[in-house]
């Protein structure tokens, strides 16, 4: 099948943890990363075009902030093909403000392959 992604995307080489706006739960892990969205890896599917108000944890050579917020939508989701009881969640991002899209930049740079 062939890859209809406009923007490329590169493998997250640091653990990071995606977690709900209201409830704090961990909503997925970071795995891939490009300008546009995100896939994470989750622990349940999630429905196509559903807006979640994300946040993620900060470390100190990214921000001197705690945390970057974003919104974004749900754009295709399968099961896992090496552990079928996880999922990869595909994520465009549909909010996220000047500041807080510099330091996703900076995660793209940092740590990603």
């Amino acid at each position: 099948m062939p890859d209809k992604r406009k923007v490329p995307r590169r493998k997250f080489s640091f653990y990071m943890r995606v977690l709900d706006d209201e409830t704090e739960e961990t909503v997925g892990h970071l795995v891939e990363v490009s300008a546009r969205g995100m896939r994470l890896e989750t622990i349940a599917p999630f429905p196509l075009g559903m807006i979640y108000k994300v946040h993620m944890e900060l470390t100190p050579d990214v921000s001197d902030n705690l945390f970057m917020f974003v919104s974004i939508r749900t754009i295709w989701c399968k099961t896992d093909d090496i552990m079928p009881n996880l999922y990869r969640v595909g994520f465009e991002i549909v909010s996220i403000s000047p500041h807080d899209h510099e330091i996703y930049q900076r995660l793209l740079d940092l740590y990603g392959e």
